[in-house]
Parts: C-alpha cells; sequence; structure tokens
C-alpha cells in the first residue's frame, strides 16, 4: 500500500501515526511523509487537521464511485490510543474493500 501521511514538525499525534505505521508488519507499506509547512495548498487543506492519512489506489483497485484512477483515498482518522493491531486491521479491511473480484 502506498500511503501519504500530511504531517509537520512537532505534531505529536502525527508522530505518533507515522511511528504505528513504521511498525506494521501484515500489510506492505510504502510511506511517503509530507510536510504540509512546506507547500502552502497543504497547509491550508491540512493546518487544522492533521494528522491525515491517505492511500493512493493502485490501478487494479475497485475504485468507489466518483474516485479516478490514481486518486488517493483518505483514510479514517485513527484515535491516537489505536493499537498497531488496530492499525493493521484497519489497513487490511481497506485493501480488501478494493480488491477486484
Amino acid at each position: 500500500m502506498h500511503l501519504i501521511l500530511y504531517s509537520k514538525p512537532g505534531c505529536h499525534l502525527c508522530e505518533g501515526l507515522q511511528e504505528k505505521l513504521e511498525q506494521v508488519t501484515t500489510v506492505a507499506i510504502a510511506l511517503e511523509i509530507r510536510d504540509i509547512t512546506t507547500q502552502d495548498d497543504w497547509f491550508q487543506a491540512y493546518q487544522y487537521e492533521i494528522p491525515i492519512l491517505m492511500w493512493v489506489l493502485p490501478d487494479s483497485a475497485v475504485l468507489p464511485e466518483g474516485v479516478d484512477k490514481g486518486s488517493a483515498l483518505r483514510l479514517p482518522r485513527l484515535s491516537p490510543r489505536a493499537s498497531i493491531a488496530q492499525v493493521e486491521q484497519m489497513l487490511q479491511t481497506y485493501q480488501r474493500r478494493h480488491q477486484p473480484e
């Protein structure tokens, strides 16, 4: 899974989520960290909502209506108290939900 984490320096929630994602073992993850302070459009869009986790949907994914190939799907915000197992379960659920039949 190609995941994008929108974050900013000093954000403890962002750092916590990043640490959990780096410990996931049941799902292969390519994690891209985007610092929202480096681009004004990211900052304007996400300054009050970080951490934001997006999944770049593979071309083979079954896409939700209105979503184009190559798009990123915003994943639900996880509780800071979520365990690594819960993070893995959420990722697996989304992966299964968008697999071709």
